[in-house]
């Protein structure tokens, strides 16, 4: 199995390299509106956002900001398929701005802007993100009634464009095969992710004020994301790159992937790192197989059956669907115009 991976530098306002309807999937965190380290982006790309700040009118300045993610959104419509899906990880923000400290809800902003494009908005999934700093609060510390929760979830926000879900063919073994295990379902599925960090490896970057403007999510979530919402054959796009966790997800879970950055040098970094996606894949797999052994091992010890054998490994399944389930690892990777190549096998397990 081949899949190509493809990143171009450019503002993702304008997709041009993207036809209609040629994603599957978005899986994206956008740059968080009224988070100080992107006011500079947001300011070059309308000069607006600075006068606001500047005046210290924080609504404005909010509503600026998103302006110019809506023009993303609109390029987000036009290039996923019918009954596709979306997911953003957002954060909300909190700021002070001429004397007055309130926080600013990126996600209800995204929501109402995906809505009014005529997506369906799909439950969404809160992570923990805990904060830098050890205190747990802010304002006037532990007198009352002065003081702030810090915020420390930030949203998946899961939306698909129209109301008609997507069609396979019957039986579709790129499909059956990108199934999850159950015990996965559950975990996944549940609206409320607290173990995401630090779950599977991700790429390291040396320099810090890279990895600082990357702001990148751990790698498990667009990992579970993708095998959540796509299946093998499918393509996903992430239209704020950054330092390519979800190429990099999309590779080792064996999907497509495009990207479009706007920072050359991300795209820079990230080649000088690519050729230790087969081993992270295989890792990831195997990771997630071992998992799954030990759930059979405490589902026995708990005296509840398990109802299949699966087709490609010596383990047993809960349900019918999971008896398919065929993991994938990258065995090779050439480069091409704008991106790469990849070969992908079934899981090794020696």
């Amino acid at each position: 199995m081949e899949t190509t991976h493809r990143v171009y530098a450019g503002d993702s306002r304008q997709l041009s390299s993207l036809e209609d309807e040629s994603v599957e999937l978005v899986v994206t965190s956008p740059p968080y509106p009224m988070i100080e380290m992107w006011d500079d982006l947001f300011s070059d790309l309308d000069p607006t956002v600075a006068d606001a700040l500047e005046s210290g009118d924080g609504s404005r300045a909010f509503e600026a900001m998103h302006a110019q993610l809506d023009r993303v959104w609109d390029e987000l419509e036009r290039v996923l398929v019918d009954g596709g899906i979306a997911c953003l990880n957002v954060g909300d923000a909190t700021r002070s701005l001429d004397g007055s400290f309130r926080v600013y809800p990126n996600h209800a902003r995204v929501l109402e802007a995906f809505e009014s494009r005529g997506f369906d908005p799909l439950p969404d999934v809160l992570w923990r993100k805990p904060a830098n700093s050890t205190a747990k609060f802010m304002g006037s510390g532990t007198v009352p009634p002065n003081a702030y929760v810090t915020l420390e979830h930030e949203y998946v926000l899961v939306f698909r464009k129209g109301s008609e879900r997507r069609e396979f063919e019957p039986r579709a073994d790129r499909r059956y095969e990108a199934a999850f295990f159950w015990e996965e379902r559950n975990q996944w599925f549940s609206d409320v992710w607290t173990e995401v960090r630090g779950e599977l490896q991700a790429i390291e970057f040396d320099d810090d004020e890279l990895r600082e403007r990357s702001a990148a999510f751990p790698l498990e979530i667009p990992y579970r994301l993708i095998c959540m919402y796509s299946a093998y054959g499918d393509t996903v796009f992430d239209p704020f790159w950054g330092t390519g966790t979800t190429t990099l997800a999309a590779m080792c879970a064996g999907r497509n992937s495009v990207g479009y950055e706007l920072e050359e040098t991300f795209l820079e970094v990230f080649a000088e790192r690519v050729g230790t996606v087969p081993s992270l894949s295989r890792s990831v797999g195997r990771t997630r197989l071992e998992r799954h052994r030990e759930f059979v091992t405490e589902r026995r010890e708990s005296g509840k059956r398990l109802g299949y054998d699966a087709d490609h490994y010596e383990t047993p399944v809960v349900t019918k669907m999971e008896r398919g389930i065929r993991l994938r690892e990258v065995v090779d990777v050439d480069e091409i115009d704008d991106g790469y190549r990849l070969e992908h096998a079934p899981l090794s397990l020696e």
